[in-house]
């Protein structure tokens, strides 16, 4: 992302947090309300005030009428798509400070899903993380308050709040939702969105972990220290790690994929209206010297970390290993309300990859799939259901996929999909590793059955 100082004034276009900033969220707020004029569209508002008026007038306790007009802004948004909310002043506060990198709580993305708090992924090196908190999870319940009932953003302040104070949740886990309760302690979460690392002194690795406003400086950063560390001659190429990767701000997804192409579109975003589509091509400098390029998926890849995935293979300029990603193929606006009256985070456009595919409901399928061995207490709760198992997701005709799994080993030796791409760039053929991959397969299959004493 580049820096936007424009970002409170008019709006942000976020992907699974992510946003368009400018003309399309000022054309939102001061477009003319033509199609709002209709007769039965003020009989509608007509009705509303009635309700509230009675409300008001008749409940059993005198209501807070702030929180009554919230909630039915609320309750407009959420039942469009589980991504369009109302977000009030703190909330407002809140997101700005996300997308800037900085901020206190569990670290855990999350969406909501039958009434319940889904775990989209837990971010690295955070509480969540570190207390086994996994993509597609379940919370059920905050300090052993139900979250039924709550909107997201109640349910998101309840998990934040002063750092080094406890907080437990109460998780469903799995297809038999096994109840689970953590323990966690709030930290201050301060996301490094790029970490980077010379792997057997021949590849650059670097790892997203989302897209805030640090990302794009980040990706330079470990690019230019991974050729001055690496000789040119040896540099056999980069692993782009996308794995459970939420996704984050527009902008800084298509910096990351200019990063390694120097001309064509990146992404498209189209809206209701034709004349809505706006086009990001690549501009002239492929930081990467056309080195090849490995990037890392999985169930819990979504949005802007699609976006860069889908372009990138796209382009044919780099192989994608893992699984099925997540399939979050809309784009929200943060539109400013003013005030103190907070934001709305609509969502205003789905977007495409350069080829035209939208990945809405359907994700990115890697060019090798490789399963990981999931440990038997984790075998059959590593999978995430994907964007087409959300209540209310849009639509994106018959062919819409699950999610698929999304679990990535602690331990770096048993990554099967680290280590497939560690062995392209070493030169081995796709054909090669997919076999060595079945066999080992096979053979851990015939393993006879150990039995404990």
């Amino acid at each position: 992302m580049i820096r936007k100082t424009a970002l409170i004034a008019t709006g942000i276009a976020i992907g699974a947090g992510s946003a368009t900033l400018g003309q399309q969220a000022r054309a939102l707020i001061g477009a003319p309300a033509a199609a709002a004029t209709t007769a039965d569209t003020y009989k509608n508002l007509s009705l509303f005030g009635d309700v509230f008026d009675k409300v008001r007038a008749d409940y059993v306790e005198k209501p807070d009428e702030q929180k009554l007009v919230e909630n039915a802004i609320n309750g407009m948004l959420t039942s469009l798509d589980p991504h369009s909310s109302y977000l009030d002043a703190k909330g407002f506060k809140d997101m700005r400070t996300q997308t800037e990198g900085k901020f206190g709580g569990l670290g855990i993305e999350v969406t909501q899903e039958d009434g319940l708090v889904k775990v989209v992924t837990p971010i690295d090196d955070t509480p969540a993380s570190r207390a086994g908190i996994m993509s597609g999870d379940l919370i059920g319940a905050i300090d052993d308050e139900n979250v039924q009932g709550m909107t997201l953003n109640q349910a998101v302040d309840k998990m934040r709040g002063q750092i080094n104070t406890p907080v437990k949740l109460t998780v469903y886990r799995g297809k038999d939702k096994d109840k689970i309760e953590v323990k966690m302690t709030r930290a201050e979460i301060h996301i490094k969105s790029v970490r980077s690392r010379t792997q057997d002194n021949d590849i650059a690795y670097v790892r997203i972990s989302q897209f805030n406003e640090e990302t794009a400086d980040g990706l330079r950063n470990a690019m230019a220290k991974a050729q001055q560390e690496i000789p040119a001659d040896k540099f056999k190429g980069y692993i782009i790690d996308l794995r459970n990767n939420p996704g984050g701000l527009l902008d800084q997804s298509i910096q990351v994929v200019n990063a390694f192409i120097d001309k064509g579109e990146i992404v498209s975003t189209r809206g209701r209206n034709a004349d809505e589509t706006q086009r990001y091509n690549a501009r002239p400098g492929d930081l990467s010297k056309g080195k090849p390029v490995v990037v890392l998926i999985n169930g819990g890849s979504a949005s802007a970390s699609e976006i860069v995935a889908g372009a990138l293979q796209d382009h044919k300029r780099a192989t994608l290993i893992g699984t099925r990603s997540f399939g979050k193929g809309s784009v929200q606006t943060i539109i400013p309300l003013g005030g103190a009256a907070g934001a709305l985070r609509l969502t205003t456009a789905r977007y495409y990859t350069p080829s035209g595919r939208s990945i809405q409901a359907k994700g990115i399928d890697p060019d090798m799939q490789i399963l990981q061995d999931v440990p038997d207490e984790l075998k059959g709760k590593d999978d995430t259901k994907g964007e087409a198992s959300l209540k209310g997701h849009l639509k994106n005709g018959e062919d819409e996929k699950s999610g698929s799994q999304a679990y990535v080993p602690p331990d770096e030796k048993k990554d099967k999909q680290l280590t497939a791409a560690i062995d392209l760039l070493h030169g081995k053929s796709r054909a090669q590793i997919i076999a060595e991959q079945t066999k080992e397969i096979a053979k851990d299959s015939t393993k006879a059955p150990t039995k404990a004493n």
